[in-house]
Order: structure tokens, then C-alpha cells, then sequence
């Protein structure tokens, strides 16, 4: 049996041609909402502004409300600070799309390749009740290191060259999750610096912390935080990618290939 409707157009064909057309508008729809964060558009090299696609597909503005009263965001949002292609104290290897990069002074200060940050919100990460996440254990009477755990406090803390840089003075904790998150340290110049949790073994019997990411020296130049006892999202971002970059730029051995 076929189901004509007219001697050339029968429902198959218009099953078919709805297929494509539907297929064809899921694409574009896919194209729009995946290029959101990504206006405007930069050539890689150049920095000048690419087109987005025109009408058809450039994502129309949505507002996000965010919670506990914090106000609304625009995605896309061509109000937003762009950076500059050309990074400060780096220089490109070459003059291709996707060619790296090598630093020029400090990378760990310039926020050069595994030490580079994104420009995070400068308010603090809030719990289910809107307080702060991350808190200093020493300002919150129900946190505690459990009995048997080692409480680093006191500890030396010592670099990847197996020099002292300073001792634990507090521990920083994560009222969601329960655990630490960052280790107060404070130096043998007197600054107080944050080192991630993540990236420190607790060696208890020689009452001491090892964070092989950096050097001793390196600890004086640890991004600081504004508040006492708050810490914000563009904090930690640069905190964390300041360690995380030393596993690669801390001493010069360690950006070499290993062939």
C-alpha cells in the first residue's frame, strides 16, 4: 500500500525532508548555545575579532540568576574584559595556530602555560546556607582533626629542594565536604601564605610537610589573599595554579624534556 497524497509526494519524502530539516535546525541550535561563552571570536595569532556567524548563529543574551541574591550574569556578554593575545613575559615559538609558548621572566608570576588562571569571580564559594565554604579551622569550634590523624599544625613545612620555607599555622577546611583544603603557612620573613592541601604529604613521625611543587624561596612569592578569614574563586584560582605551574617551571631541570 503507498500513501500517495500527490502523484510525486508521497509520506515518506515528507518524513524524509522533516527529518532533515529538523536535524539541520538541532545544529544550529547546537552551534548557538556552544559558541555562548566564546564571543567574541579572536584569530589566534592576530587578535582580531573573527565573525561570530551572523544571525543565524549568534546566540541571543541569557540572564542567570544567581543564588543567595548575588545578582544576574549575561551569557554572551560583549561587555566582557577580553585578554590580550600577546600574554605578558611569554613569546610564541612560532607563527601558527596553536604554537606554544615559553616564558620570558617568571612564569609562575606571569601565569605562564600550567600556571595560567582564569579571571574567576573575586567573591567566596558559599555553602547550602550561604556562609562561606572555606573557612580557617581555627574560627569554626566544630571542626577538628579527627582523633588519630596527624594535625599538622606546628609542622615545617619543606620544599621541593628539601629546604624549610616556614611552619603550619592553621588549617583552611571545606564546611561542604569536610576536609582541607589548604595548609596557613607562615614564612621565616613573617608572610602567610595558603599552599593547597592536595599538593602536601603529611609526614608525621618527622613532624613535617613536603610540597614538592615549588622551592623554599619560591613560597615568598605565593599569591596572598585579601581577607582573614574568606577566600574568593579568583584566589584560589591563582593560588592553585601557582603550585600547579612549579611542577613544570619551580627549577629548570623540570622543563626539560626527559629524552
Amino acid at each position: 500500500m503507498h500513501l500517495q497524497i500527490t502523484p510525486h509526494i508521497d509520506v515518506a519524502l515528507i518524513a524524509l525532508n522533516a527529518f532533515f530539516l529538523f536535524f539541520l535546525g538541532l545544529v544550529v541550535y547546537l552551534r548557538r548555545e556552544d559558541r555562548r561563552e566564546g564571543y567574541p571570536l579572536e584569530d589566534e595569532l592576530t587578535g582580531r575579532l573573527e565573525s561570530a556567524g551572523g544571525p543565524l548563529l549568534t546566540a541571543a543574551p541569557k540572564i542567570f540568576r544567581l543564588s543567595f541574591d548575588r545578582g544576574t550574569v549575561q551569557a554572551p556578554n560583549p561587555g566582557a574584559p577580553r585578554e590580550a593575545v600577546d600574554i605578558p613575559g611569554a613569546r610564541r615559538t612560532d607563527r601558527f595556530h596553536g604554537a606554544s609558548i615559553e616564558p620570558t621572566g617568571n612564569p609562575l608570576v606571569d601565569g605562564i602555560g600550567p600556571a595560567a588562571w582564569a579571571d574567576r569571580a573575586k567573591r567566596p564559594d558559599l555553602d547550602w546556607e550561604g556562609q562561606p565554604r572555606i573557612i580557617p579551622i581555627s574560627t569554626d569550634a566544630g571542626f577538628f582533626i579527627a582523633k588519630g590523624d596527624a594535625d599538622p599544625r606546628g609542622f615545617a613545612v619543606v620544599g621541593a629542594d628539601g629546604k624549610v620555607a616556614g611552619k603550619v599555622v592553621d588549617l583552611w577546611v571545606d564546611r561542604a565536604d569536610r576536609l582541607i583544603r589548604y595548609l596557613d603557612v607562615e614564612l621565616s620573613v613573617g608572610k602567610r601564605v595558603l599552599a593547597p592541601m592536595a599538593m602536601a604529604t603529611i609526614q608525621g613521625e618527622y613532624h613535617r610537610v613536603s610540597i614538592d611543587a615549588i622551592t623554599a624561596a619560591q613560597f615568598a612569592n605565593v599569591p596572598a589573599i585579601a581577607g582573614p578569614d574568606t577566600i574568593t574563586f579568583y584566589e584560589e584560582e591563582r593560588i592553585v595554579a601557582y603550585f600547579g605551574g612549579g611542577y613544570l617551571y619551580a627549577t629548570p631541570d623540570r622543563a626539560e624534556p626527559l629524552l
